[in-house]
């Protein structure tokens, strides 16, 4: 993922593009700050599934500065966040369709025997360690209690 990113970034400085250039720049400054903060607290370096989450959370962001910019009617920042979006998506694992979340909310609960509400965080946890980045939990989390319920 960050040879992806930093191969990503010298392609984007030698094309020129001044928008993906600025974004990869931003993803690398990210993780660099999350390494130095994990060697504080002796950890190693960022795992792929720690990367992801960094960026979802990114994309996030943008999102929702997207929203106020549109809101607002600033449509040139709104193109520059969605144009950031875009870039940022490029990073991530592709989601997985309803049908396949449903498909791996039935695998999780076979996979941890969860019986019941209680059991609720096990099964999200199997779903957070299976598909990393690939599911949106505040969705799926309403399924996975529909399920157990």
């Amino acid at each position: 993922m960050r040879e992806r990113i930093s191969d990503g970034y010298k392609t984007a400085m030698k094309a020129g593009d001044k928008r993906r250039t600025a974004t990869l720049r931003a993803i690398n400054a990210a993780i660099k700050d999350k390494d130095i903060a994990a060697r504080g607290e002796g950890k190693g370096e960022l795992s792929e599934a720690d990367i992801i989450a960094l960026i979802t959370k990114m994309v996030k962001q943008r999102e929702e500065s997207l929203a106020i910019y549109t809101q607002a009617g600033r449509d040139d920042l709104a193109v520059t966040e969605r144009e950031e979006i875009a870039i940022l998506n490029e990073f991530l694992p592709q989601g997985l369709t309803e049908a396949e979340v449903e498909a791996a909310i039935k695998d999780a609960i076979a996979k941890t025997g969860a019986a019941g509400g209680k059991d609720m965080g096990k099964v999200i946890a199997q779903l957070k360690a299976d598909y990393p980045g690939r599911i949106d939990f505040g969705k799926a989390s309403a399924k996975v209690k529909a399920a157990l319920g």
